[in-house]
């Protein structure tokens, strides 16, 4: 979500560390890579480009971690919202996601107003999903 607002360097090193995230408890799933491609498809041409980095997990972290805020928590947001499309609960994904959360110095108030726009946006997605399905 708003993925596009990130500047063209901004996105590469996105997938790198989302890619990193989804990998965390193994090989990505279909939905995973599903997700991954939808958020690549949302951030345009620059995105269809992208070849990916030899940055360390640390590396990509301390990147997003010097952005300013609004990058810090658009990043935050989307790792959180792609984390929680898995059908299974990774203790390893929430531990990184916590360890990003830490690290792009996030508070637990900031945290719970993103968590609210996913479930939204999931809410949403499975509301549409059912009402077509009707």
């Amino acid at each position: 979500m708003f993925l596009s607002l990130l500047t063209k360097e901004e996105k590469h090193y996105f997938i790198d560390l989302l890619v990193k995230v989804v990998n965390v408890d193994g090989d990505p799933t279909e939905t995973e890579m599903q997700i991954i491609n939808r958020l690549k498809y949302e951030m345009g041409e620059d995105a269809i480009r992208y070849r990916k980095s030899n940055w360390s997990l640390e590396k990509l972290i301390d990147y997003f971690a010097n952005k300013p805020k609004a990058t810090r928590n658009l990043v935050f947001m989307n790792l959180v919202s792609t984390s929680l499309y898995d059908e299974f609960y990774s203790v390893e994904e929430h531990l990184l996601i916590e360890q990003i959360q830490n690290a792009f110095e996030i508070t637990n108030k900031k945290k719970s107003e993103l968590m609210k726009i996913v479930y939204a946006e999931r809410d949403l997605r499975e509301k549409a999903k059912r009402t077509i399905a009707e």
